[in-house]
């Protein structure tokens, strides 16, 4: 059994890859869940979604996000009635959310309902939000702490970065099945999502951290920072403001206390013998996933450790 732990864009193009490997049965996928925000009276799950239209095969590829095709014509109408309409959803997209929010108002956990959805798109792999509890990431910025998916979407990654808050970090639990499935996995895999938003809001949920210490699985993480800048999304911002210098070396320090091997970009290959002084074996390799042949050649060299 293989576990992943995942965020959004860059998980969902690794997983693409390690989808054409493995069987869907064999594999559980751990999702960041503290992007969830709640829009037009819905609770929307961003990076779930990302994991589970890329597994069921209608992702949007060229957005990284979204249904492929979908239209926007409900946002579009929304901009009519002066609503703020800067989080873009489709309307297959809204699909989503509406069968969500009514689960969920009836008293169905996250968990529950996410497995619902891999069902209705046909997905066997094992789907687990991090968490069924309200759990927030904040980015602190000069005007103050908005929602992670404002400082994203609706503010473009522009602000500096003075800090990351955990809201419910104290009283978060993990999901039903989050702890077995690191603890009973033969292989556990980071994906090369964003270490302190993604990655490092999954390790923020109680006994997750110490799960990853205690399982017998082999645990191996892909950097998400190529020659000191990340391939999508605003890590570089993100390390910087939290003090830590924006290199492949920085995220490997992140993971040393569970982490047995890390594989990095040819272009870090300088930070290898740094990087496994932290006690971490590294592999050296292609990181960039231009094309499918890259993901599953990514997929291959973590499968090969």
């Amino acid at each position: 059994m293989i576990t992943a732990l995942a965020g959004g864009v860059g998980a969902a193009r690794f997983l693409t890859g390690l989808a054409k490997l493995v069987n869907q049965k064999d594999l559980s996928v751990i999702v960041n869940t503290g992007d969830d925000i709640e829009l037009y009276g819905l609770h929307i799950s961003p990076d779930i979604d990302i994991v589970t239209y890329t597994l069921a095969g209608i992702v949007d590829e060229e957005k990284g996000w979204g249904i492929r095709g979908d239209t926007f014509h409900c946002l579009e109408a929304l901009r009519r009635f002066n609503q703020e309409t800067w989080f873009n959803i489709g309307d297959r997209d809204l699909a989503t959310h509406l069968f969500r929010t009514s689960l969920l108002k009836q008293g169905l956990k996250l968990s529950e309902v996410t497995a619902e959805v891999s069902r209705a798109l046909g997905l066997n792999t094992v789907i687990l939000p991090m968490t069924d509890d309200k759990f927030e990431t904040r980015i602190v910025i000069e005007d103050g702490s908005v929602h992670f998916e404002e400082y994203l979407v609706k503010r473009g990654a522009k602000d500096e970065v003075f800090g990351v808050e955990f809201l419910g970090v104290d009283s978060a639990k993990p999901a039903a099945g989050v702890i077995d499935s690191v603890l009973n996995a033969e292989l556990v895999i980071v994906c090369p999502s964003n270490p302190i938003v993604s990655i490092g809001t999954i390790l923020a949920v109680k006994r997750i951290r110490e799960a990853l210490r205690q399982t017998n699985a082999k645990k191996v993480a892909i950097s998400p920072i190529i020659a000191g800048a990340p391939i999508k999304g605003p890590a570089d911002k993100l390390l910087r403001g939290l003090g830590f210098e924006v290199s492949a070396y920085s995220v490997a320090k992140l993971y040393a206390d569970f982490l047995d091997t890390f594989i990095v970009d040819t272009a870090d290959s300088a930070e290898k013998d740094k990087i496994e002084k932290l006690g971490i074996e590294v592999k050296v390799t292609n990181a960039i996933m231009r094309t499918l042949e890259d993901k599953i050649q990514l997929a291959k060299t973590v499968l090969e450790c």
